[in-house]
């Protein structure tokens, strides 16, 4: 059974993420994972240096004895059914815009649906927020320079698919 650490948010497949304060919250990296939470690391810099969609690197520190932390900012999820059909469809058209930007200048997240046989809700990386909507766990995400064209719009392409789906998702509600 897998370490409970105090203060959990939630907990994955490879990581634990916990409440730091009411501001930051920190994603656990057990083990020798230094290679992954540094790529990580990277990725969520880049995403955050071209809009606001990726939910914020702030900084790595070591966790206790026997993990290191991935620290970013806090989120705090809405229900996103409170809202007007009107005002999900212009959160919508932010986060189709800004993932596009994200798109261009070669960061795909590559995890907006979750695949059927994990657990979790289909799209538990995206959470509507009071400014609006966002995207966290980029530990499958990839940049271009990593991964060569080819590859690359490969990913775009199977993430425009899940976009459509989660819009279908999102506003149908």
């Amino acid at each position: 059974m897998k370490k409970r650490y105090p203060r959990t948010l939630s907990a994955g497949a490879n990581n634990t993420v916990i409440a730091i304060s009411e501001t930051e919250a920190g994603k656990l990296f057990k083990e020798d994972t230094r290679s992954d939470i540094g790529s990580e690391a990277e990725k969520m810099k880049f995403a955050n240096s071209i809009n606001d969609l990726v939910v914020k690197f702030l900084r790595l520190e070591v966790f206790g004895e026997d993990a290191e932390m991935l620290v970013m900012e806090r989120l705090f999820p809405y229900d996103f059914r409170a809202f007007e059909y009107e005002k999900r469809e212009l959160f919508f058209d932010v986060f189709e815009s800004e993932l596009e930007q994200l798109h261009k200048a070669g960061f795909v997240h590559r995890d907006l649906r979750r695949p059927s046989d994990m657990p979790g809700l289909t799209f538990d990386n995206i959470f509507l927020t009071n400014t609006g909507i966002r995207l966290i766990d980029v530990g499958i995400s990839a940049l271009k320079t990593q991964v060569g064209p080819k590859l690359f719009d490969r990913f775009v392409e199977q993430e425009r698919k899940e976009l459509e789906g989660f819009r279908s998702f999102f506003l149908s509600r």
